[in-house]
């Protein structure tokens, strides 16, 4: 973790700039540019805006609820945040260690209970069963044993699984 020390101030500081102050002082300043430079050049809109206050009023109004509908949708109707997701997840290996192991749990899983099932009915396991239980160990051995953080085989197994 010290070796990361500098990027992850970076990392910090990038996203303290970019999701708190810039955003605050992005708005303030589009707000005031606007006003000063737009509607109290023209009486028409002045009409509508007599002071500061009430055109951030009136913007906060129509655009907090407008911005909520457009972040509702980017996550929520659009495909935009699954693709954000998917590059994320690609980029991310820890991400792609994380469904990787889930996806093999969820199939150890299921393995399992089918097992448990049937001694649970005084039933053997044949010779087929072991077997693709033993095949199931190799190859689960064998991947990890060969993957790493730095290596794409979470990445191959988990596009494996989606074709």
């Amino acid at each position: 973790m010290a070796r990361n020390l500098g990027f992850r101030f970076w990392f910090y500081f990038r996203q303290g700039w970019s999701v708190y102050f810039a955003f605050i002082f992005a708005a303030i300043n589009t707000l005031t540019v606007t006003y000063y430079l737009a509607i109290e050049n023209y009486p028409i809109l002045q009409q509508f805006f007599p002071t500061f206050e009430s055109y951030i009023l009136a913007v906060a109004g129509i655009g907090v609820p407008l911005l909520v509908a457009i972040g509702y949708a980017h996550y929520k109707r659009t495909s935009a945040f699954k693709a954000e997701a998917t590059v994320s997840w690609e980029s991310n290996p820890y991400a792609r260690r994380m469904l990787s192991n889930a996806e093999m749990t969820l199939g150890l899983n299921i393995t399992l209970l089918e097992l448990i099932l049937k001694l649970s009915n005084n039933e053997k396991l044949s010779e087929a069963e072991i077997k693709n239980i033993l095949e199931k160990k190799k190859e689960i051995d064998e991947f990890l044993k060969s993957r790493s953080l730095d290596n794409k085989l979470d990445l191959d197994y988990m596009k494996k699984l989606v074709k």
